[in-house]
């Protein structure tokens, strides 16, 4: 049975993924009882998993490499993650 902590994360998780499509990006949810958010772009090939984890300042989206985001503002979330993935890898 999943808690309290694992809806609400799913909850983010799915408001977010919700907006992908609408930045061109394709997602996923895994995980289960700990889900996560597996996000790509189907040009750049580029993708990431996307967390979603309570901090002093409320609910955050964090992905590789670097990114974080409020999780209050999932449509902000969405627009970062296009621009990450979309820029091509530094080689």
């Amino acid at each position: 049975m999943a808690s309290a902590y694992t809806g609400e994360r799913r909850t983010h998780l799915e408001a977010l993924a919700a907006l992908l499509k609408g930045q061109g990006l394709v997602s996923r949810l895994v995980g289960g009882d700990e889900p996560v958010l597996w996000t790509w772009h189907p040009r750049s090939g580029r993708r990431t998993l996307v967390f979603a984890t309570p901090s002093r300042q409320g609910w955050q989206f964090l992905w590789s490499p670097g990114g974080l985001h409020d999780a209050e503002d999932p449509e902000g979330a969405a627009g970062k993650l296009r621009d990450a993935l979309e820029m091509p890898e530094a080689e």
